[in-house]
């Protein structure tokens, strides 16, 4: 990756940073035509959050991962921007959980796919991590599903109990959920069809949400409060969304 200018001290430098991120895999191969604007269209609802993890966003974070380690079959999904985003925290919450990561993509040809999973096992081997990664011969269907998404591996998202999902599509997330799944959804937009048909939403950046996951897996506080409801969780995203505006009313004549 070609080298990145943007000062540290710049105030908006991750954000800065993710669109070069995105770039560079745009260039690569990595990432779908419209990626990037689903990548802005996710940074105008960080911004309304103060591009920071908000109280019901940890407190959703602690759930999904207690969900994740006491699972049977965990599995983490990923698509182009997730992988290029998150991919080495996500690898190694993968390793830290011992369950694979599967590479599922909606506009899905052999090239990117390719790509995709070079990058993550070049992550693999930089840390030396016992990782499985699949979707390259998928050879199961996600039920009541159409088109690319459905593709999947048995020994992976098919066989699943506990799917962590970021950067979801809604028609895939329902269709997981009917199948019983535990689905973890990470999604910046708490309107969506995702976040409202997810198990656990986290309304966060998926760089936070990796990054929150792993410095959080060995001292998880396990007195969380049962059970997880998540419309009261998205109905506390939408007041923190809404006080935000509110604030910014003060600018306007």
């Amino acid at each position: 990756m070609k080298e990145f200018a943007a000062d540290p001290s710049h105030p908006r430098y991750d954000s800065l940073l993710n669109r070069y991120i995105l770039e560079d895999a745009a260039e690569k191969g990595m990432l779908a035509g419209s990626a990037l604007i689903a990548h802005g269209r996710g940074e105008a609802y960080d911004y309304l959050i103060g591009e920071q993890t908000i109280d019901c966003a940890m407190r959703a974070t602690k759930h999904a991962l207690n969900h994740l380690k006491n699972a049977e079959k965990p599995v983490i999904s990923v698509n182009g921007n997730t992988t290029a985003l998150a991919g080495e925290d996500l690898l190694k919450l993968a390793s830290m959980l011992n369950c694979p990561i599967e590479v599922n993509i909606f506009y899905r040809t052999p090239k990117r796919m390719q790509v995709l999973l070079n990058h993550l096992e070049e992550i693999k081997q930089k840390y030396g991590l016992e990782v499985e990664i699949l979707g390259e011969s998928p050879d199961s269907r996600i039920p009541g599903l159409e088109g690319p998404r459905a593709k999947c591996c048995e020994d992976g998202i098919f066989s699943s109990d506990v799917i962590l999902v970021p950067l979801e599509d809604g028609d895939r997330c329902e269709a997981l959920v009917a199948m019983g799944k535990t689905v973890i959804v990470v999604d910046l937009n708490p309107l969506s069809r995702s976040a409202k048909m997810g198990s656990i939403t986290i309304v966060d950046e998926i760089t936070r949400v990796a990054k929150n996951l792993v410095s959080m897996f060995e001292n998880l506080d396990e007195n969380l409060d049962l059970p997880f409801d998540n419309d009261s969780n998205l109905r506390l995203a939408l007041k923190h969304i809404n006080e935000s505006l509110i604030d910014l009313s003060s600018f306007i004549d």
